[in-house]
């Protein structure tokens, strides 16, 4: 019979010092507040403006599918997810074996860099890029390369990518670049020219990954996506996801479009139930539902630029965006700016994280919360 560890022992134990080295570098993400404590203690008396969701909720085609498919979550979902796998190949213009499917585009900008990266290995991305992009390089034991980004006092795009030095920082050692075309957090992006001259820089046995999280946001001139170029460019891997737009954050659902050999690759990796079938089902709703799409885009082009003139006229720096956010540059430490409007029952995100200790980030909520986040404001 095994003797029960006294107390002592217990507390003296220490998994962080079994981890492997990969692990050991990892800091957990940091999602920022604990909202669901937050609803707990305050009930619905909260503007939640600090996690980008779509306020206007998902589509009703989405609801209902979601509906239907609970009297089946009995039973495995489709490992394949070959009817949402067959929407998007429709909706896209591309053939099945160029998709694969993740629990949020999160888990797949890790599982590209677990297939195709190693401690022999480096990977490229931008010092205010997507906070998946350092983890996923870390988890592989990669080498990092963090690219310094643009000055905040650049004319089009402060604190962006940087991309022509991104390309000159490509090593004969680098396998993965990680860019986001809109960003996050920073709202900024560069146009179909710069990424053209960027895929070109890029060696063919180097993979290019575009994240467009907010790809569905976009209506700036000039900026048409990444996937126009995956012909030209078969090392160009594009991911997105339902969390977004089309307002399904709640169940985790993303996708790549890349080479269908890329594809293989994933597919030894990937767990094979890792989208369940109501997020199937809704994301194929949600796919279908055009004019829902249409009404979140106009809807919230709208309500960023009611946001963003509202919050300059008080005097703060709002940098341009192109996503469901927008990024204020205080030039002060945001902390304190941060805490009054907590204390308010009005919750942004800190980025602090990110290194961008002097902002803060705030999702375009609904006109009710975004009028309390200007009523609150110091």
């Amino acid at each position: 019979m095994n003797a029960v560890p006294d107390d002592s022992s217990w507390e003296a134990f220490d998994a962080g010092t079994l981890a492997n080295a990969a692990t050991a570098a990892l800091r957990a993400y940091d999602p920022g507040h604990d909202l669901p404590a937050l609803r707990a203690r305050f009930g619905r008396d909260i503007a939640e403006l600090g996690s980008n969701e779509n306020p206007l909720g998902p589509s009703p085609r989405a609801i209902e599918a979601m509906r239907n498919a609970l009297a089946e979550t009995f039973r495995y979902p489709d490992p394949r997810g070959l009817a949402l796998k067959t929407a998007l190949a429709a909706h896209h213009g591309v053939g099945l074996d160029r998709i694969a499917l993740g629990n949020g585009s999160h888990e797949l900008l890790i599982l590209l860099a677990q297939c195709f990266a190693d401690p022999q290995h480096s990977i490229v991305f931008s010092q205010f890029g997507f906070a998946v992009f350092p983890i996923a390089t870390a988890v592989a034991g990669a080498i990092a390369l963090r690219v310094p980004a643009l000055s905040r006092t650049h004319a089009t795009a402060p604190f962006g990518h940087d991309v022509a030095a991104m390309a000159h920082a490509i090593r004969a050692d680098t396998r993965i670049v990680y860019v986001a075309n809109p960003n996050n957090p920073t709202g900024t992006w560069f146009d179909d020219a710069a990424l053209d001259r960027f895929a070109a820089s890029v060696p063919r046995d180097v993979l290019l990954v575009v994240d467009e999280a907010y790809g569905e946001y976009v209506d700036a001139p000039g900026l048409s996506g990444a996937l126009r170029l995956a012909q030209r460019h078969p090392n160009l891997i594009v991911t997105r996801t339902f969390s977004k737009a089309y307002a399904l954050a709640g169940l985790r659902v993303g996708y790549l479009i890349a080479h269908p050999s890329v594809v293989a690759v994933v597919e030894r990796l990937r767990e094979s139930f890792n989208v369940n079938n109501v997020a199937l089902a809704a994301a194929e709703a949600a796919l279908g539902d055009a004019a829902h799409l249409a009404k979140s885009k106009a809807w919230n082009a709208a309500e960023r630029a009611w946001l963003a003139d509202a919050l300059s006229s008080r005097g703060y720096r709002v940098l341009p965006s192109q996503t469901n956010f927008v990024l204020v540059d205080l030039g002060r430490d945001a902390a304190p700016f941060e805490k009054h409007l907590f204390d308010r029952g009005v919750i942004v995100r800190p980025m602090g994280g990110y290194g961008l200790g002097e902002s803060v980030r705030i999702s375009i909520g609904s006109r009710e919360e975004n009028q309390r986040l200007l009523d609150a404001l110091p």
